[in-house]
């Protein structure tokens, strides 16, 4: 074992004055590669920072600056008066990998994670399809470049450049009380909704509410009715929780609530979209909803009504919720603002029973620490001032101008392969495909050519799948959306 400075500059060292990696970092990297591939064994001793410096023609704070971060990290070991020396029980070792094995490239176990994580990443990784950028037929995407983002500026400078200072701290866990006031005005108007700002809960968005719901309402196994098909999200939530899912089908009256008596009548919560189902469109009728609340409160069961499309309705007003006819308290309404406003904004809502307002507070609390103060803040006076009803009023036509225009290029251009019909509500158009086509394996080739279509298959449980495509159109001009269906027709070519 070498105990003396080497005579010669260290061999694993390559200090190239060219390369984009600073002299430090070369001098770093190069020690570091010798201790572990064994070149510098644990002991040896190595030259002083002065006579490196010297042999490499490097400024000696360079030097000392790389010993320093390399006996930081436990690499080398300083010795009063006598140098410094490799250290003799390396990082790596303390790890359980030894320096034979790295330079040897021995491969690394896979890490053991829960069975819940090996689910969500094979969830995740089935929606490779929507891990992209914006483009053409994305779901989930308003018309963004109509957004009065300098306005949107000018109520945040309120609060954030000439505000209080206590506007950058956390808030109420249950969310800034002017918002909450506001939302509650606006559903009392335009939902039909009896609720008042003590029931309103401020979440990142409808995928939060519903993991609350889930969190809150559910203990492992309970029975949970869910639509089929059915939103990936709340399926993500309820499974998470560990509840036993109970696919209902959807028929032209939305949930089949009979059906869902026969295959589990004491069923713990009902999950539903009554407005505008998604993905299908159909809206729940009347007779449907009376039964879901006689079901509900007979069994002392809850329902959960997802609105995430209910703001933007094209034939007459939005819809009566779920929830205004609810006179019991069983009703859990679920809001956000990521397809009314711009999903960065990351803010939504629960309408919760006033009941259960504490644990679903005591549960977002927990959970994080609340929304953006300073967001919330600007919200509510969007929203107070009237600008936010005026956007919406904008944005209802421009969705359905820009609807219209995609429904007829699909129908020009692939009207031979694909059903299309004109949705009332919401920002996507489901199109059905002819016999012979799968939706899966086009999905898939188009995205390879950077448009994003979604299969409808994959969105069914146990009901018989049917095969489709789901083109949104709200975020994308009608140009874009032309180019993008001629090139979509290629595919099918």
């Amino acid at each position: 074992m070498a105990t003396h400075p080497p005579d010669t500059p260290l061999p694993m060292l390559r200090i190239d004055r060219r390369r984009p990696v600073s002299l430090q970092q070369q001098i770093y990297d190069g020690l570091r590669e010798g201790i572990l591939g064994g070149a510098l064994e644990p002991g040896t001793r190595l030259l002083s920072t002065r006579e490196f410096a010297i042999q490499f023609n490097l400024a000696r704070i360079t030097v000392n600056n790389a010993f320093d971060q390399l006996k930081a990290e436990g690499y080398l070991e300083a010795r009063t008066g006598d140098g410094t020396y490799v250290a003799r029980t390396l990082p790596d070792d303390l790890t359980g990998l030894s320096t034979s094995s790295r330079a040897a490239g021995e491969t690394l176990k896979a890490p053991q994670v829960s069975s819940r994580s090996r689910f969500m990443t094979e969830l995740w990784e089935g929606r490779v399809y929507q891990r992209v950028g914006l483009r053409p037929f994305q779901l989930d995407v308003p018309a963004l470049d109509c957004f009065p983002l300098d306005l949107w500026r000018k109520l945040e400078s309120r609060h954030l450049g000439h505000g209080d200072i206590l506007n950058l701290t956390y808030g109420d866990p249950a969310g800034h009380l002017p918002l909450r006031a506001a939302i509650a005005t606006h559903l009392r108007a335009h939902r039909a909704m009896d609720c008042d700002a003590g029931q309103i809960l401020i979440t990142h968005g409808s995928r939060q509410g519903l993991n609350l719901a889930a969190q809150v309402l559910i203990d492992a196994g309970d029975p949970v009715w869910v639509e089929d098909p059915v939103c990936h999200d709340a399926l993500t939530s309820f499974r998470l929780a560990g509840a036993g899912l109970v696919p209902v089908p959807i028929d032209e009256e939305g949930l089949n609530v009979a059906q869902g008596k026969r295959l589990a009548p004491r069923a713990r919560l009902a999950y539903v979209c009554p407005s505008y189902h998604f993905p299908l469109g159909v809206t729940l009728s009347l007779s449907r909803r009376l039964a879901l609340l006689e079901w509900a409160s007979r069994t002392d069961a809850w329902i959960v009504e997802d609105d995430f499309d209910g703001e933007y309705r094209y034939v007459g007003r939005p819809l009566a919720s779920l929830h205004g006819l609810d006179h019991e308290g069983r009703v859990i309404y679920v809001g956000t603002f990521s397809r009314a406003l711009f999903p960065g904004l990351r803010l939504g809502y629960l309408v919760v029973p006033k009941g259960l307002m504490k644990a679903f507070t005591a549960a977002r609390s927990l959970m994080d620490r609340g929304s953006s103060l300073v967001s919330q803040m600007t919200l509510a006076d969007f929203m107070e001032e009237g600008h936010f009803h005026r956007h919406l009023r904008r944005m209802r036509l421009v969705n359905a101008q820009r609807r219209d225009a995609l429904v007829s290029d699909l129908r020009k251009h692939l009207g031979h392969v694909l059903e299309v019909e004109a949705p009332e509500a919401g920002l996507h158009i489901l199109s059905r495909l002819a016999t012979g086509h799968r939706d899966t394996e086009l999905a898939k080739r188009a995205a390879q050519e950077g448009i994003i279509v979604i299969p409808l298959s994959p969105y069914y449980q146990k009901a018989t799948a049917s095969h489709g495509l789901l083109f949104g159109f709200a975020g994308f001009h009608d140009k874009r959306l032309r180019e993008s269906v001629r090139r979509l027709a290629g595919l099918f070519d």
